[in-house]
């Protein structure tokens, strides 16, 4: 015996009528998501971006022709006897060290409102906010509130806050700074390229080119840091043998002076010693001040250069919110979703039929 087993194939032409007679659905469904999209997006405060590309040079590397030959195939090598090498530089930048030392930076809207201001009192006290969140935040700290005593901790606007004991009004303002800043680094060619964003232009570009010199200080002290201690070292040296070498050169003037005529063989070997011990004195002296001078070639042998690829500009144009591919993306999920809800039980009746030819 034969089993006839029919199965029956979803039209879309049966979906699209379906889909054509809910028009009036989707009409309120796209006037309703695009009024609320639109009353969310316009809100937002505009934003703008930055940006400065870097390339390191790398001092003292031994690597050479090797190391650019592996960047080619896509290798890198990584930094040599570097902790931090390029590859690190992003999560630098997540370091709340790294980050609190960008509060004092000075800095000064477009529109003269704010001067040679603090970065944390302008991010603190100029900031525009969507009216739309205000409630909501309000009232998520009134219930916060609730349950968390709150610690009262004083601290001087001047003084540079701990990064290892931060308020909270400090760490709040450090991770809002930190989605403001970042940076990204080309795995093949090493080349860092740092953006801001901020509510004003003229910030956002003074900001991007403070953060780079800051980075280029941060990566200067800490691979200079052992060659700066060998300078400080021999300096201190320098100015120890220089001392006691002009006390040496003191007392053997004094005798001289004061002996010019004894002929005397005591006293002739008492000058000998003296001139001797001021001759070792001078050594040591001329001694330490070349090695002086070694250990400062050494140091700017050591400090690594940055070249600016791409300096940083006040941009024109905003770079976000993209208020209509927004409002576009909104009424297309609001699509879809509706889709699913009139097809819902279209698509369960299609399947439970299909069900059952298939057990048949």
């Amino acid at each position: 015996m034969e089993e006839k087993k029919e199965r029956k194939e979803i039209s879309l032409r049966e979906v699209a009528h379906m889909l054509f007679a809910r028009r009036t659905t989707f009409m309120k469904v796209w006037l309703t998501v695009g009024i609320l999209s639109v009353v969310w997006i316009l809100p937002q405060p505009r934003y703008y971006k930055s940006s400065v590309s870097l390339a390191p040079e790398e001092a003292g590397s031994n690597l050479g022709g090797v190391a650019s030959l592996a960047s080619t195939m896509g290798i890198n090598l990584g930094g040599g006897n570097d902790a931090i090498y390029p590859q690190l530089y992003p999560e630098l930048f997540e370091s709340p060290e790294f980050l609190v030392g960008l509060f004092p930076i000075t800095v000064t809207t477009s529109d003269g409102s704010c001067r040679n201001m603090a970065y944390a009192t302008y991010m603190r006290e100029h900031q525009q906010k969507n009216w739309l969140l205000y409630p909501m935040k309000q009232g998520v700290k009134a219930f916060a509130s609730l349950f968390v005593r709150k610690k009262k901790q004083q601290q001087a606007a001047t003084a540079r806050p701990n990064p290892f004991r931060l308020s909270e009004a400090d760490y709040d303002l450090m991770n809002i700074i930190r989605r403001k800043v970042s940076c990204a680094v080309d795995q093949r060619t090493d080349v860092i390229t740092i953006s801001v964003k901020d509510q004003d232009p003229l910030v956002s570009a003074l900001l991007t080119d403070s953060v780079r010199t800051h980075l280029q200080e941060y990566i200067i002290r800490y691979r200079t840091s052992k060659a700066r201690l060998d300078v400080e070292h021999y300096e201190d040296l320098v100015k120890r043998s220089r001392e006691e070498y002009e006390k040496a050169v003191a007392r053997y003037s004094r005798f001289c002076d004061a002996n010019q005529e004894v002929v005397l063989q005591t006293y002739i070997s008492q000058r000998d010693q003296l001139e001797n011990e001021m001759q070792i004195k001078y050594n040591t002296y001329a001694a330490t001040q070349t090695q002086l001078e070694a250990t400062k070639a050494k140091l700017q042998e050591k400090t690594p250069s940055f070249t600016v690829l791409k300096s940083a500009t006040v941009p024109h144009n905003a770079a976000g919110p993209k208020r209509m591919l927004f409002v576009l993306s909104m009424l297309l999920l609001a699509t879809f979703v509706t889709v699913m809800v009139v097809l819902r039980r279209f698509l369960t009746q299609q399947l439970r039929v299909y069900g059952k030819a298939k057990k048949e």
